[in-house]
């Protein structure tokens, strides 16, 4: 990864400086590499298009894919641990300001959602993830008395486009536990964390 403010895997990520993102990454094989395969598909298809198209595009991408997430149908639901989601979620605030500035995020049963800001100057994201997940990851494994991979490898980002959008996502982070059934409320989800500054 020469450049880590622009790259791709399977999907291109964009991470500058200077902008505000929202990220999901989830733990490995908690989809079926099929639907991936189906859901990537769908999402190149529209490769051609003109940016609003595009932006719709992905969107409605990620809205297939949050929501089979959300059903926790396949794969493990190692987040469900109270300690190791206390991990993760202690992970993602030990890096805050440090590494960006964090509005919210939601640890899922099997997935986590994040809103952050990157100041101009800020260490590569990138970098900063591979952190957390590699920190995460060992730790978690210890709990488990396990070994191997923890999380996917590619991080799902979306550079929040306006103050209304960041409002948009902050609420969709907050409530994805209640859109999951999880709890009739936000504030009920033990694994949340929202700054209101």
């Amino acid at each position: 990864m020469s450049n880590l403010l622009y790259y791709e895997r399977n999907l291109p990520h964009r991470l500058p400086p200077g902008s505000d993102l929202f990220l999901t990454f989830r733990l490995a094989d908690s989809l079926p590499a099929a639907t991936i395969a189906r859901l990537r598909a769908q999402f190149n298809a529209g490769e051609n298009l003109l940016p609003e198209a595009s932006y719709a595009a992905q969107r409605r991408y990620f809205g297939r894919f949050d929501q089979l997430l959300d059903k926790a149908a396949h794969g493990a639901t190692w987040l469900r641990n109270p300690d190791i989601a206390k991990v993760v979620g202690d992970s993602l605030r030990h890096f805050n300001p440090k590494a960006y500035q964090l509005h919210c995020y939601c640890i899922m049963p099997n997935h986590v959602h994040m809103v952050v800001s990157l100041e101009d100057g800020a260490p590569l994201l990138a970098e900063t993830l591979q952190r957390i997940k590699g920190y995460t990851a060992l730790q978690a494994n210890k709990i488990l008395g396990r070994s191997g991979q923890f999380w996917q490898r590619e991080t799902y980002d979306h550079i929040v486009r306006s103050g209304d959008e960041m409002q948009r996502i902050i609420a969709y982070v907050l409530n994805n536990p209640v859109k999951a059934c999880l709890v009739e409320s936000w504030e009920q989800w033990p694994h949340t964390y929202y700054s209101e500054v």
